[in-house]
């Protein structure tokens, strides 16, 4: 089976004035579509470079790089724009949204710019499906600084979902958020694996997130320094229910 994603020896060196800066060093790997995986590592260990050569929003400095079979190398700039519009959804940990705008506006945003142009009776039909699959179809009124730090992220994952993509990348979207509402999101990501088959691939540098994964990879000083199958993941279903009920903030 062809993976989804497929990099080899790839490299990433910044110049910062007459010093060089390695931020990726040969890494090599493969993932299938369907895993959910999660990238761990310290702050400047590579795993957010990663992410964004993945995303198509970096180029890497050599080595080679397949979506769904193809060199990213050698796709045109409109290609590119397009992988990143239908195929891959992003997530990031500080939201990324519009905060005097309702719910439903932020979701619609990818329509409002993308080609072909979309209805507004369309738009606002997947936008509403989209904040459906987090949980949030009844907040679509709000304007998001009316809502937690919680329901916020699961703004932005129903944005990262608007195009039905086959990739989603998520760099930290539990950083800004307490422990029960990680686990809230966390629930939403597996859920997502599960019942669309979307192949996730999340960064952290937290070991209790990262467990929710099928599979944790471990960077630092841009290599990867463990790639294992996680028998044992968390299951965040289970977990919600252990922790003790908070009162969200007001809507």
């Amino acid at each position: 089976m062809t993976p989804v994603i497929s990099i080899r020896n790839l490299t990433k060196t910044y110049q910062m004035g007459e010093n060089a800066v390695h931020a990726l060093r040969s890494v090599s790997l493969d993932i299938q579509g369907g895993d959910f995986v999660t990238v761990v590592g310290p702050s400047g260990s590579g795993k957010s470079t990663l992410m964004h050569i993945i995303g198509c929003l970096d180029q890497p400095t050599s080595g080679e790089y397949f979506l769904e079979g193809k060199d990213v190398a050698h796709l045109s700039d409109d290609e590119v724009s397009a992988v990143r519009n239908k195929k891959i959804g992003f997530v990031f940990q500080g939201f990324n949204l519009l905060s005097r705008t309702s719910a439903l506006e932020n979701v619609e945003l990818p329509l409002l710019y993308g080609k072909p142009q979309v209805s507004a009776a369309e738009r606002r039909r997947r936008a509403m499906d989209a904040l459906a699959a987090v949980g949030l179809e009844s907040r679509w009124q709000h304007h998001t600084n009316q809502l937690s730090g919680g329901q916020q992220q699961r703004v932005a994952i129903a944005r990262a979902l608007l195009n039905d993509p086959s990739i989603l990348l998520a760099d930290e979207p539990t950083g800004n958020l307490d422990s029960r509402t990680s686990v809230e999101v966390m629930d939403i990501f597996q859920s997502l694996k599960e019942e669309r088959g979307i192949t996730i691939v999340l960064i952290t540098h937290e070991m209790d997130v990262a467990a929710y994964g099928s599979r944790i990879i471990s960077f630092k000083d841009g290599l990867v320094v463990s790639d294992q199958a996680n028998e044992h993941r968390r299951a965040a279903r289970r977990e919600l229910s252990e922790v003790p009920e908070i009162i969200e903030e007001a809507s």
